[in-house]
C-alpha cells in the first residue's frame, strides 16, 4: 500500500468544526485515501455523487430529514460531490446545521464546489488538493535509488495510481483514461457542444508543452475563435488536467509580460492523448518532457508542503529565458531544467544583472533530490 502524504494532511484536520473538501482529477486515488483514513471506523456514511439515488436524495433535502437519515454516524463522507446540484448549498446546510457530523465531500472538478460565487462555504471549509502519486511517495515507497532508476519510465507512463501499481499494463490503463474518466465531469457540462474541439485542443497543448502558448494560434488548430479557447482552458484547469504558468516581469523594457506556459499534471495522461509512448532514447521531445515533470512534480511538493509561491517562467523578447521560477520570502529562485546532466548552461545576463538577489540552479536527473524531496 502506497502512503498518500494527504493522508496524514486531512488526518490533523478531523472534527475541527468545518467540512473538508478534497480535489483532485478522477482515478487519483481520492477515495482509496478516504478509505485508508476511515478503515478502521463503523459511524461512517458513504454517498457517491455519481448515484443517481443520492442526487435525488440532496434534491429536496432539509436538515431535520438529514439528521435522521445519518443516524448515529459521525462522518459523511460525499464521493464525487459535484454531481448533485447545488451542491455547495447542501454541504452548508449539513455543516451549519449538523454540529457534530464531520463532513467530508470529493470533487474531481472545482466548478460547484470551489467556485465562491457558487457555494456559500467561505469559512466552512478546509480545501486540499490531490494529485497522481508524486516521486517523493514512491522514494517513500521503495527508495530514491528505485525510484531515481525509474525516471525514464516515469516521462514515458506517469504517476497515476492504477498505472504504477499494474506493470505491463500502463499504455492499456492510459488508454481508458484518457478516453473517458478524465472528460466525464467536462463532457456533461452544458456549454461543452463539441468534444472534438476539446480533444484537439489538449492534441495540441500536448505538443506544446514547454513553449509559449498563443490563443490566436490555438484557435486557428482547433477550428474555434480564441474566447472558446480560453474557456475550454480554464475548464481543463478546473478538472485538474492542465495548469498555467505566467511569465515574470518586474523590471526589464523587454520582458515579455503576458505569455503563458501550459502544462500536463501527469506526463502519462499527456502521452496517451498524442498516442506517443516511445522510450525516451527514441524521443525529440525529452526536454520538454523532463520539463513537464519537473514542474508538475514540483506542484506537488509545494502544495504538500505547504510552501506558500508565486510561480512563474521568465523570457524575453530577445529569447533569453528561464524555464521555471518561484518567488517567496521576498526572493526569487530561479531554475533551468536539462535532461542531459552534461549540456552546457548559461545563465541570462540581463536576470542576473537585474534580480541581483535571485538564485539559479540547474535541475538534471543527477540532483532532482534538490528540488523534488
Amino acid at each position: 500500500m502506497i502512503r498518500r502524504v494527504i493522508d496524514k494532511k486531512i488526518e490533523n484536520f478531523l472534527f475541527k468544526g468545518k467540512a473538508i473538501l478534497l480535489f483532485g482529477c478522477r482515478q487519483i486515488g481520492k477515495t482509496t485515501s478516504l478509505n485508508e483514513i476511515f478503515r478502521s471506523k463503523d459511524d461512517v456514511l458513504w454517498l457517491s455523487g455519481d448515484d443517481g439515488d443520492t442526487q435525488s436524495f440532496f434534491e429536496n433535502i432539509t436538515s431535520d430529514r438529514l439528521k435522521l437519515f445519518l443516524g448515529n454516524r459521525k462522518i459523511v463522507v460525499i464521493d464525487e460531490a459535484q454531481r448533485i446540484s447545488d451542491i455547495g448549498l447542501k454541504l452548508k446546510l449539513i455543516t451549519d446545521n449538523i454540529k457534530d457530523v464531520q463532513l467530508v465531500a470529493t470533487g474531481s472538478s472545482s466548478f460547484e464546489l470551489a467556485d465562491k460565487t457558487k457555494e456559500p462555504l467561505t469559512g466552512r471549509k478546509w480545501e486540499f488538493q490531490m494529485f497522481p502519486l508524486s516521486f517523493a511517495e514512491m522514494v517513500d515507497h521503495h527508495g530514491f535509488i528505485t525510484e531515481k532508476r525509474l525516471l525514464p519510465h516515469r516521462l514515458v507512463y506517469g504517476y497515476y495510481p492504477e498505472v504504477v501499481t499494474n506493470p505491463g499494463s500502463e499504455k492499456i490503463i492510459l488508454k481508458s483514461l484518457s478516453d473517458s474518466y478524465l472528460y466525464k465531469d467536462i463532457l456533461n457540462l452544458d456549454y461543452i457542444k463539441k468534444s472534438d474541439k476539446l480533444i484537439k485542443l489538449l492534441q495540441a497543448l500536448a505538443y506544446q508543452i514547454g513553449s509559449q502558448v498563443s490563443y490566436n494560434e490555438l484557435s486557428q488548430i482547433v477550428g474555434a475563435d480564441s474566447k472558446t479557447i480560453e474557456k475550454y482552458i480554464q475548464i481543463l484547469e478546473k478538472c485538474y488536467i492542465i495548469f498555467r504558468l505566467n511569465s515574470f516581469s518586474r523590471n526589464l523594457r523587454n520582458e515579455l509580460t503576458t505569455s503563458r506556459k501550459i502544462y500536463f499534471y501527469d506526463n502519462g495522461i499527456r502521452n496517451a492523448i498524442i498516442s506517443n509512448y516511445s522510450q525516451i532514447e527514441n524521443r525529440n521531445d525529452i526536454g520538454a518532457l523532463w520539463e513537464n515533470f519537473l514542474i508538475s512534480e514540483r506542484q506537488k511538493f509545494t502544495e504538500y508542503s505547504d510552501l506558500w509561491c508565486n510561480k512563474y517562467f521568465w523570457r524575453t523578447k530577445t529569447q533569453q529565458e528561464i524555464d521555471y521560477i518561484e518567488e517567496f520570502d521576498g526572493k526569487l529562485h530561479a531554475y533551468e531544467f536539462k535532461w542531459n546532466e552534461n549540456a552546457k548552461v548559461k545563465i541570462p545576463k540581463a536576470f542576473i544583472e537585474t534580480y541581483t538577489d535571485s538564485e539559479f540552479k540547474i535541475i538534471t536527473p543527477n540532483n532532482i533530490e534538490d528540488f523534488l524531496l
